[in-house]
């Protein structure tokens, strides 16, 4: 048998390629991660999922004051509020973050390497750092776990000031006073909901007639709706065309011809593979247009023994999923005996303000596939809890099948919905039915009742239709 460095080689340190490394430890397994920066964590940590979240639990926080009317107290954001006071506590928690990250990494022995990976040979990875100095790295299994970045068209001038991606918009100088966000996904509407309670005035741009097409259409209606309450403006089924930087502003022209200007500009629409100068073409791995990896289902390449996992690979580019994509492929690879699969019944969450959380089915797939379907609704002004936390425009909405009444989907806009969201996604995980929320008894009062009171009106709506 050849003898290898390690056992197991990662290329990228995020959620995906940490797991994978831990996995393999657990295993017994030597492994080592190379990252090409001085610090772990990936994207996920340093410029996207943990400081963005962390940001809008700071505007959540300015706004909750904003809103304290509502208990006789009044505040509101001081007009001198810098960026540095608005970013200090998404330093506090990266850091926090990363630390837990390298302590974990210490305690599974996985060796961390520093400098950019260029595969080889299927066992073989090209370390370099700052463009000079070489090391050769050997492994029995290579799993790529690069991540994404955003996308740059040739017209957009990214290499201006005061335009920002995805990446970026975290390292903002000023807290601007207006605001183009260029892109309706899931970043864009996160972002817009973040800096309009903040007292930015905010303008989307986005092709498609409809946001986040995917969400059921009650949801998604009802976050349109509270967006455009909250003040962000709302240019769909329209693009932008042109982008310049016009007396101190950035100006956007649209295909229609319409002129927005704002102060600063965020374009979110669209990502791409970190696949570049990694080896792939020459080893034979496939990757799209956009720089993905195709994988089949246990995560491996069309080389046996390199695999990758994470946002690299498409869809659905969760934290989540990677992390658990990221412990699949290292048992995959090393053909231990409790070998599993993925649960595919995925919960999604949209961290806008307020919160969007969906599992399973929506209205519109069901009645595409011809399936029939009967819904529950409940919404937060009906709930004790609801009131005490004066929420009322959120609901949470069960579908599920009129004959065995086994839960199909759940879906939720509100205050802790990417919490609530898990307890549907066990019950359908285990096949239950409407019943089980009718029959349990909830804490009272909490946002969970909302199961029971959904519950309770599909069983209603279930009466009327016989």
């Amino acid at each position: 048998m050849p003898q290898y460095d390690f056992d197991l080689v990662v290329i990228g340190s995020g959620p995906a390629g940490e797991k994978a490394a831990i996995e393999a430890s657990k295993m017994n397994r030597t492994a080592a991660i190379i990252e090409r920066k001085s610090v772990q964590g990936g994207v996920c940590l340093h410029t996207g999922t943990i400081p963005s979240k962390t940001l809008r639990e700071t505007a959540m926080y300015i706004a909750g004051l904003r809103q304290r009317t509502a208990y006789g107290l009044l505040g509101g954001i001081r007009s001198d509020l810098s960026i540095r006071e608005l970013m200090h506590r998404k330093d506090q928690v990266v850091l926090q973050e990363l630390d837990v990250i390298q302590q974990n990494m210490a305690q599974h022995r996985i060796s961390v390497i520093q400098g950019t990976g260029m595969i080889t040979d299927p066992h073989t990875v090209l370390v370099s750092q700052d463009g000079s100095s070489n090391r050769i790295v050997t492994a029995h299994t290579i799993i790529i776990s690069t991540g994404t970045h955003s996308y740059h068209p040739p017209h957009v001038p990214f290499d201006h000031k005061f335009i920002y991606d995805a990446e970026t918009i975290i390292d903002l100088d000023v807290l601007p006073r207006t605001m183009t966000i260029v892109g309706g996904g899931v970043i864009g509407c996160e972002y817009a909901s973040i800096f309009t309670h903040l007292g930015v005035k905010v303008t989307i741009i986005d092709p498609r007639k409809k946001l986040l097409s995917f969400l059921d259409h009650e949801i998604a209606d009802a976050l349109v709706y509270l967006m455009r309450k909250y003040g962000i403006t709302l240019m769909l089924g329209d693009s932008a065309e042109a982008i310049a930087v016009e007396n101190g502003q950035v100006a956007t022209t649209t295909r229609a011809g319409r002129k927005v200007a704002a102060d600063r500009l965020l374009y979110a629409a669209g990502r791409t593979g970190n696949t570049e100068n990694l080896g792939l073409e020459a080893l034979g791995i496939e990757t799209d247009e956009r720089g993905q990896i195709k994988v089949d289902e246990r995560y491996r390449t069309s080389v046996p023994s390199v695999y990758a996992v994470g946002d690299v690979i498409g869809f659905p580019s969760l934290a989540s999923v990677s992390m658990d994509q990221g412990r699949l492929a290292a048992i995959h690879a090393f053909h231990s005996d409790n070998v599993s699969c993925l649960n595919t019944l995925l919960p999604f969450g949209i961290y806008t303000i307020p919160e969007v959380s969906l599992v399973g089915e929506t209205e519109e797939s069901l009645t595409a596939d011809g399936q029939e379907y009967e819904i529950g609704v409940a919404r937060y002004f009906e709930l004790a809890r609801g009131q005490i936390i004066n929420d009322h425009d959120g609901m949470l909405k069960l579908i599920f099948s009129p004959k065995s009444k086994r839960i199909l989907g759940v879906h939720i806009i509100g205050e802790r919905a990417t919490e609530l969201i898990h307890i549907g996604q066990a019950v359908m995980t285990h096949g239950g039915t409407l019943d089980y929320f009718v029959d349990t008894v909830f804490n009272y009062p909490t946002l969970a009742e909302a199961y029971k009171v959904a519950g309770m009106d599909g069983f209603a709506r279930l009466r009327y239709r016989t």
